[in-house]
């Protein structure tokens, strides 16, 4: 059940809604200023009315005896935990939006460092904050310093760190999500306004955590797409894979080969054709699903879950490969299906 609730004055004091998650969450908000507001006013109402009529006027007034109501206590029991229900199972439908990423929903890939945020596109693109953009030593155009992303299209994010925890949150779109060094996080939007959009880290990350702002441009997809091509670095996309992916399969080539297959057919290690995605049983006995994180724990660390029916074969690439090699082979992985 989806409950509505959108109150013209709330949007005074709120950013602007730049998605339709963001009009759900304002309307949860709404319902719980105004719920307090009436709880107080009952509480603390009803409260300075019976201090007032029930004053001991003289030295010899007497408490009057009182005895219980069984309908009104179950009443003023009853009615709160209906109002609990209803918010639980309102954040909770709210929250689930949230958490379950889109298949189709175009993937970025962002990473946070002191103090700044990188995205990286499947195709070869990379942006930077405006800190970012100093960092590497890249002009100050300010086209270098957005996330483009289409309008009326889930946009998937795929979130790490570099050194210590960093939070993206977007106050319009009313999502956020940490940025954890040695694993991936995950957001997802989908914008219904076009225009620029704010970003700020508010998980504080040191002496700059002030100066990672950035920003979210949403344009049309038609816009996007052109955006798309024009920055797309020469030579960064054939054979209908992205550049991404590409950077993966010569990784694989040179390193994962010899043991894993694309194919389908069994060599020392598991085959990498539909792995992506689906449960993988464990020697353990337990089962997980093969995603990002998974997959950068078996690069990494190969002996913490041995899959059934495999020898603890592989070695560790603990300071052998980097976090954007571990992208690219996770993006080529991805394509096997």
């Amino acid at each position: 059940m989806v409950f509505w609730l959108n109150i013209p004055l709330a949007n005074a004091f709120m950013p602007i809604q730049g998605t339709d998650t963001a009009g759900r969450v304002d309307g949860l908000y709404t319902f719980l200023l105004i719920s307090s507001l009436i709880s107080f006013i009952i509480l603390i109402g009803g409260m300075t009315v019976f201090v007032i009529k029930y004053k001991r006027k003289t030295d010899t007034d007497k408490t009057a005896y009182i005895t219980h109501n069984t309908f009104l206590e179950f009443l003023w029991s009853f009615i709160p935990f209906v109002i609990m229900m209803v918010i639980f199972f309102w954040g909770k439908s709210i929250y689930e939006d949230l958490r379950t990423m889109p298949e189709d929903g175009e993937e970025i890939h962002v990473v946070a460092s002191q103090w700044a945020w990188q995205f990286k596109y499947r195709n070869g693109i990379k942006q930077f904050s405006k800190q970012g953009v100093n960092k590497e030593n890249l002009t100050g155009d300010i086209e270098k310093q957005i996330m483009a992303v289409p309008l009326n299209k889930p946009v998937k994010l795929i979130i790490t760190s570099t050194d210590v925890i960093h939070s993206f949150f977007v106050p319009g779109f009313r999502n956020k999500q940490d940025a954890v060094p040695g694993r991936y996080t995950t957001l997802w939007f989908q914008a219904t306004q076009l225009g620029d959009f704010q970003v700020f880290c508010t998980e504080y990350c040191g002496l700059d955590h002030s100066n990672m702002p950035a920003t979210i441009r949403v344009m049309t997809p038609e816009n996007y797409q052109k955006w798309l091509a024009d920055n797309k670095p020469s030579e960064s996309e054939g054979a209908g894979m992205s550049a991404m992916a590409q950077n993966g399969m010569e990784i694989y080539e040179s390193k994962c080969r010899s043991c894993h297959s694309i194919d389908g057919s069994r060599v020392v290690g598991p085959t990498w054709k539909g792995l992506f995605g689906n449960q993988r049983e464990f020697e353990a006995g337990a089962a997980v699903p093969a995603d990002e994180n998974y997959i950068r724990e078996s690069i990494l660390n190969p002996n913490a879950k041995i899959v059934k029916g495999y020898p603890a074969a592989m070695p560790p690439y603990q300071g052998q490969l980097s976090d954007e090699e571990i992208d690219n082979i996770i993006e080529y992985m991805k394509t096997l299906k």
